[in-house]
């Protein structure tokens, strides 16, 4: 083991991950399954019946105090003054000029408690960012991430396993969460998941992982089980199909999310005057940049594109339109679903209509065919 390899850290379902013979990558510090057999099949697996995901590695962040609501309204684009206890939103936190410090998922424990999720890249940068940004609000931060595990089990019959377990999860709303006993461990359950998929993530104390997992999966793996691992490779094809944005990738501190599609987590008009003392916070963190942007019109935006032929279209490949370079891909893939190429990519706002035309550079190997389609790319999901 190299020192590099002895730095990284793992989650408390590593000891799984290696009896189920993962191929290990290092990702965001962490030690994390890439897959554990075929990229294809564990995609498949995840589509028509159920697959566990460890996503242990993402940020745990829990808000606590008068000011704690107050605060994330100021740090987050969308509203949450309003929320009710069990309620989870997706929000983005932004810095001044709008672009995207990252995409989370904000939890509603009580009017004074919050849970954030935030991408394993980002977690220490939003903490450097919290801590600039709290001024005068009252409130205690605490980085839970180590201190407890998180996983997915998402598919078409998710729910169906869940529902052996417990009678009142799979009666939830999506984007709603409870927190459910399983003998002596205290397990918070969203109905929110990455892959387009129905199903749930699970948030619980880390020493406490192994053991739940052996009482809720006990024949996970096995040829008969509904559910098996899959790893980060399915995870970012299953996501591209369902059109879901990821961090550094399809939105970045360059770009804002008017432009990525993302509207529909900003709230312009939380108020224009405030503190921390007063009803409302005030201007959120890019804010009047996001309205500039907004009222202007984005110079780009972010579409879907089916790529013709059977090589594999990546970030940073060309989009270009008569020859000329118009914009780039920042994600793409050969569908698993649809076996064909998927892309999402950056184009002139004017060039943005489902059906037009552009071609992809293959990475100096030629140039193919390329169309707008309207995502998600795998209809129903």
């Amino acid at each position: 083991m190299t020192t590099a390899e002895a730095a990284l850290k793992r989650t408390p379902f590593h000891a799984l991950h290696l009896e189920h013979k993962a191929r290990m990558v290092e990702y965001a510090g962490y030690e994390m399954p890439i897959a554990y057999g075929s990229i294809i099949e564990e995609h498949k697996q995840c589509r028509a019946s159920a697959a566990f995901f460890d996503v242990s590695h993402m940020g745990r962040l829990r808000f606590s105090g008068r000011h704690a609501r107050k605060f994330l309204d100021h740090v987050c684009t969308r509203q949450i003054l309003g929320m009710q206890p069990g309620m989870v939103r997706y929000s983005l936190v932004c810095n001044q000029n709008g672009g995207c410090r990252d995409d989370v998922l904000v939890y509603c424990v009580d009017e004074d408690e919050y849970l954030m999720v935030c991408n394993a890249a980002n977690r220490h940068k939003l903490l450097g960012h919290f801590a600039e940004a709290k001024g005068q609000f009252a409130f205690k931060l605490e980085d839970e991430t180590e201190s407890t595990a998180m996983v997915a089990i998402q598919g078409p019959k998710a729910m169906d396993l869940i529902s052996k377990m417990s009678s009142t999860i799979p009666s939830m709303k999506r984007y709603r969460f409870m927190v459910k006993n399983l003998v002596v461990i205290k397990l918070l359950v969203s109905r929110t998941g990455y892959t387009g998929e129905d199903g749930v993530e699970v948030i619980l104390p880390s020493s406490m992982a192994k053991l739940a997992l052996g009482m809720v999966l006990k024949d996970m793996g096995s040829e008969t089980s509904v559910v098996k691992p899959v790893g980060l490779g399915a995870r970012d094809t299953l996501r591209m199909e369902a059109g879901m944005p990821l961090y550094g990738h399809e939105i970045t501190e360059e770009i804002d999310p008017v432009s990525a599609g993302l509207e529909f987590a900003i709230k312009f008009d939380k108020g224009m005057t405030g503190g921390p003392d007063d009803e409302r916070t005030g201007t959120f963190i890019g804010q009047e940049a996001l309205r500039r942007i907004k009222e202007q019109g984005p110079a780009r935006k972010l579409v879907g594109l089916f790529v013709e032929g059977r090589r594999s279209p990546r970030q940073g490949m060309q989009v270009l339109s008569g020859g000329t370079v118009v914009g780039e891909l920042t994600s793409g893939c050969i569908s698993p679903t649809l076996d064909r190429g998927i892309a999402m990519a950056y184009v002139p706002a004017s060039m943005t209509a489902e059906g037009t035309q552009f071609e992809v550079d293959l990475a100096g190997k030629g140039t193919t065919p390329a169309v707008v389609t309207k995502m998600p790319f795998v209809s129903g999901i």
